[in-house]
């Protein structure tokens, strides 16, 4: 039997779901910067003189010449204060105060560590920690996870980053321990589906501690989430492969992006089209340009100078009427985003930016002076 309490516990539930699950994207407007949700509507209204994208329930704000940091209803959570406020990440945000950096939390409290060089900010649990000119990882109790050991570690990518030292490449996880082997010339990010890698004059796919050579390869792109192919380039022509390094579809293709949704644009012959992971030609070659499907089945392709969006029979749903970007560029966001996302895309028309629906509409029926994508405002 539903009770009353029953039902009022689902709804406590319902609610806080939502609200973190709450999208925001930032915007400008009149010169000054303010987040609208996924309705359009403003939720902080433009009052900032520069603000960044949320980060895990805030964002860095500027008013009056200095910087602090806000939370999702646009209240100060750091007072603006700071000379700089960097990315709020793993529980703690890099401000700058009279020529210092330091890691504080939202309480305004000090993370003391042995930091003496170049502060870097959290990501993934992890910073990384310079000494001597090699890289360690630091952890959010101010301690070291590894001593500095690396002469570079690139960003984490779900947990792992590239590492380096000399001329050879490998692979940690946030714990600092080796997933892949200090001994490849080139190596490719993290994924499930596997990791590009090069030793000597060839490359191959990491795929389960295996590496899957391939003969007569110059180059193979980063595998995705959304497909376990992914394209490589012999002999000047593109094609796709596996995670252990065979030919799926032969390289035929001069140029080619990503599957998703489970159709690639490839290019040959002056024009783009769409191919399925058979590699049969399914939208006919005809595009100007063309981006990769999301998830509600519509991609961005151009025709002449403009963009618009197709479904996957190839017919064009929302006109091309618009330019596209992929916007709200992150140091830790790999293959920002064109096209739609939940339901929208972000485009630009007679010089101003906003939203777009799946059906050509345009958000709250709002155009502003810039805007970027919409971020999970997720603690």
């Amino acid at each position: 039997m539903i009770t009353m309490k029953t039902t009022l516990v689902t709804m406590l539930f319902l609610s806080a779901f939502f609200m973190n699950a709450q999208e925001l994207a930032l915007v400008r407007d009149n010169d000054l910067f303010g987040y609208i949700d996924t309705s359009g509507n403003y939720i902080i209204q433009p009052e900032f003189k520069n603000a960044s994208d949320f980060s895990e329930g805030y964002a860095a704000a500027l008013k009056d010449k200095k910087w602090g940091l806000i939370n999702t209803s646009g209240q100060w959570v750091l007072n603006p204060e700071y000379d700089r406020v960097k990315d709020y990440n793993s529980g703690y945000v890099l401000v700058l105060k009279d020529d210092q950096w330091n890691y504080i939390n939202t309480a305004g409290e000090i993370l003391k560590t042995d930091v003496t060089e170049k502060y870097y900010d959290f990501n993934d649990g992890v910073a990384f920690f310079r000494k001597d000119k090699k890289l360690g990882l630091l952890g959010t109790d101010g301690n070291l996870v590894i001593e500095p050991t690396y002469d570079v570690i690139k960003p984490f990518v779900d947990g792992h980053a590239r590492v380096r030292n000399g001329d050879y490449w490998g692979m940690i996880d946030n714990k600092g321990n080796v997933f892949i082997p200090l001994e490849y010339s080139e190596l490719g990010d993290y994924n499930r589906n596997g990791v590009f890698g090069k030793k000597g004059e060839t490359f191959g796919v990491i795929f389960k501690d295996v590496f899957n050579t391939m003969i007569g390869v110059d180059k193979i792109w980063d595998f995705t989430d959304n497909s376990a192919l992914t394209y490589a380039r012999s002999n000047k022509l593109i094609g796709f492969i596996n995670n252990q390094g065979q030919w799926v579809i032969e390289p035929k293709y001069e140029k080619a992006r990503e599957f998703n949704n489970g159709l690639a644009p490839v290019f040959k012959n002056g024009n783009w089209g769409y191919i399925n992971e058979k590699g049969e030609e399914v939208i006919p070659f005809s595009f100007k340009d063309a981006e990769t499907f999301s998830e509600n089945g519509l991609a961005p392709v151009k025709e002449k100078k403009l963009w618009g969006f197709i479904n996957k029979s190839g017919k064009l749903i929302i006109p091309a009427e618009y330019q596209i970007t992929a916007g709200g560029l992150s140091l830790f966001e790999k293959n920002p985003l064109k096209g739609f996302h939940n339901g929208l895309a972000r485009v630009n028309r007679d010089k101003k930016w906003g939203f777009i629906t799946e059906k050509g509409e345009v958000l709250g029926g709002k155009w502003h002076q810039n805007a970027e994508l919409f971020a999970n405002t997720k603690k």
